[in-house]
């Protein structure tokens, strides 16, 4: 049942490669642009072939991150211009990435780590699925 769910999740957005690449001359996004782009939605995101996470943004800028693996993490996130800054329950240091809007959706580069880039893969229709607390025996 939690894959089936999971599988549902993962393929009611689209996971293809997106064709769009960063454009050195874009401006990174501002705090006010990004709330305003992702607030009330759930976007799911890849590495450009493979399905990486998807994000609920929730109003007050809270987020709920999974690695569609049914845990999901809890925090929030902040302008640290040109970064969008993330802080989860699990550790309190942020994880800082700019994003650029372009014309398939957004594409974040990690702050620190050129190598890291994600794309928004597509939007998700309903929340992450998310497991409740771990329960021991």
């Amino acid at each position: 049942m939690i894959r089936a769910a999971l599988f549902t999740l993962a393929a009611s957005v689209s996971l293809a490669a997106p064709t769009h690449a960063q454009d050195p001359d874009s401006t990174p996004m501002t705090g006010a642009e990004f709330g305003a782009y992702v607030t009330g939605k759930t976007l799911m995101f890849g590495t450009g072939a493979e399905p990486y996470g998807g994000e609920d943004y929730l109003p007050g800028n809270r987020v709920r991150w999974s690695f569609l693996d049914g845990r999901c993490l809890e925090g929030r996130w902040f302008e640290a211009a040109p970064n969008i800054c993330f802080v989860y329950n699990d550790d309190p240091d942020p994880i800082c990435w700019t994003f650029f809007e372009g014309s398939d959706g957004l594409t974040a580069l990690l702050e620190g780590d050129a190598d890291e880039v994600l794309y928004e893969t597509g939007e998700a229709q309903e929340p992450l699925f998310c497991l409740g607390p771990d329960v021991g025996v």
